[in-house]
């Protein structure tokens, strides 16, 4: 590490305070936060509308919405790798450097949502017969992905588009593309479900269209900001597509771990009945909602510590990811404490079903006791991501998964230990993954200074 990382031309650069980086962060994260938990927040809605049909239906969208999440969520990589690349550039005083990063993430998205959509609609019956139990289920899950399955690439643009924007810091556009999406797809599945007024009743398939509908317009948004913004060429460009796509392999082999064992989950809560994979929905839904908010700080501290680190400025770095420390656990202590003073009104409340709600309290209570760990290893996994740290984020999830969540969901379906057997798994899980991060950031092997990602920088070596 370079001794004079945090010396700029005019002289050395005084290192923030906790409270001087909180303030930074929070800057960022204020308006990332309602743009994080808008999708999590429909959902929630989608499932209270489409659960006052029966919870056979609502069972129905809990397999369909995961099969769409893993698909879209494994590629966020157009995302988070974007942000990291794009802030390095940018803090380099590259700019539009920064932004093309974005132009090739957007190409990546495009054709990666053409294939998925295509190898999802051949597999559709046994996807969703492996994930329910219930043969009517899966039938009724089926109908809805295969409307809702053409939002993938809609999905990866608008990934690709977070990526660059937070890069730059530019955060009011996707707050307002987001915030029409979702208004969209609420509308649309508040009156498309049960057929408000002149609407037709298209039950369970009216939450796909409204889903559909919501993304279309957010993908076409982002592509317009993208030919505004007009960063020079808009071609695909290989050598960046390749570097992007180097560091997206690690990111799609750490998602890839969360998916697995997710989907495990469910069909373990699925081995137990309608009633508790009903309930594993919504608590599903619920801890995505947490767990962006608690992201909504590790994306800030991407952006800042790319910046940092492309200007060359380590001690800043290091004390950001102090900083990230600090706020993420005061945000999973606040989440913790509202969890579980009102988890029997809020199981309630999204379950019109007494069976679903009485499970639902028990998957409450081990979200209350998980979120506070998980809030730190959040945290610090931004920090390391705005590093480019992706490698050893993908070791070390991937050993905390196969040692830690996957038996203890095994051992869950076995011995029908339902939903509290799931969320002990999550929290071994989460234990594991801090212990990780946590002797990672300690150290200085994360922190490589420059305007490349490490994995760009490696490319290019190798290249010469």
């Amino acid at each position: 590490m370079n001794s004079s990382a945090s010396t700029t031309a005019t002289g050395p650069k005084p290192v923030l305070g906790i409270g001087d980086v909180g303030r930074r962060l929070l800057s960022i994260a204020l308006p990332v936060l309602p743009v994080l938990a808008a999708e999590p927040v429909y959902l929630l809605v989608d499932g209270i509308v489409v659960g006052r049909q029966g919870p056979d239906d609502l069972a129905a969208l809990g397999v369909g919405a995961l099969v769409l999440l893993v698909l879209g969520t494994q590629m966020n990589f157009l995302s988070y790798g974007t942000t990291a690349r794009s802030a390095r550039l940018h803090g380099a005083g590259r700019r539009d450097d920064a932004v093309a990063e974005g132009v090739q993430a957007t190409w990546i998205g495009l054709v990666v949502g053409a294939l998925v959509v295509s190898v999802v609609l051949a597999l559709i019956g046994p996807l969703t017969r492996v994930l329910a139990a219930d043969a009517q289920v899966a039938a009724r899950a089926s109908e809805w992905l295969r409307v809702a399955v053409w939002g993938i690439p809609c999905i990866l643009v608008a990934s690709a588009g977070h990526g660059w924007m937070r890069g730059v810091l530019r955060l009011r556009t996707p707050l307002v593309l987001v915030g029409v999406g979702v208004g969209v797809s609420i509308i649309g599945c508040v009156v498309l479900v049960p057929g408000l007024g002149p609407a037709p009743t298209l039950g369970l398939v009216g939450s796909a269209w409204a889903n559909l509908a919501g993304q279309l317009l957010m993908a076409g948004g982002f592509l317009v900001a993208l030919v505004l913004e007009r960063p020079g060429s808009l071609r695909p460009r290989r050598a960046v597509i390749v570097s992007q796509l180097r560091m997206g392999v690690d990111l799609v082999i750490r998602t890839a771990s969360f998916q697995v064992t997710f989907a495990v989950a469910t069909t373990a809560a699925a081995a137990a009945g309608v009633h508790s994979l009903a309930a594993h929905h919504l608590a599903q839904q619920l801890w995505a909602l947490y767990s962006l908010v608690l992201d909504s700080v590790a994306i800030a501290a991407q952006s800042l510590v790319g910046a940092a680190l492309g200007a060359g400025l380590a001690a800043h770095g290091r004390a950001l990811a102090r900083a990230v420390v600090v706020w993420s656990l005061g945000l999973g202590a606040a989440l913790a404490l509202t969890t579980m003073v009102f988890r029997t009104p809020v199981a309630a409340l999204l379950s019109g079903d007494p069976g679903v709600a009485d499970r639902l309290v028990v998957a409450l209570i081990g979200m209350a006791v998980v979120v506070i760990p998980a809030a730190v290893v959040f945290g610090l996994d931004g920090v390391l991501l705005g590093a480019g740290d992706a490698a050893y984020l993908r070791t070390s999830t991937v050993v905390a998964a196969l040692l830690g969540f996957l038996p203890v969901l095994l051992a869950t379906r076995h011995f029908g230990w339902g939903l509290a057997g799931i969320w002990a798994g999550m929290g071994v899980f989460v234990g594991l993954r801090l212990i990780a991060v946590a002797a990672r950031a300690r150290g200085d092997r994360w922190m490589v200074l420059g305007a490349q990602t490490p994995d760009a920088r490696a490319l290019r070596e190798a290249d010469e």
